[in-house]
């Protein structure tokens, strides 16, 4: 179970870090399942897709599944928006 939450862990930070080798500074929260995104470069983010609290990114796997990315042209769509 440990290297099941250390995968899903490191994909996110993966995605913060490319996301800021990019100049752009994105906070995350969550609700379980759900991963938000909170802010983009410091600003509030208003936005919902697939649930009624934020922007979901990506769900929280079940043991022995793999984090996905809910949609990643949305995802981007919505970092465009904000960068702007």
């Amino acid at each position: 179970m440990l290297m099941y939450l250390c995968t899903m862990q490191e994909k996110l930070s993966i995605f913060i870090g490319r996301m800021n080798k990019l100049g752009v500074n994105i906070t995350l929260g969550g609700n379980y399942p759900w991963i938000y995104v909170d802010e983009i470069n410091w600003k509030r983010v208003t936005e919902r897709f697939y649930g009624n609290h934020g922007f979901t990114i990506a769900f929280l796997p079940r043991i022995g599944e793999e984090l996905m990315f809910t949609d990643i042209g949305e995802i981007f769509k919505l970092v465009r928006k904000y960068t702007r």
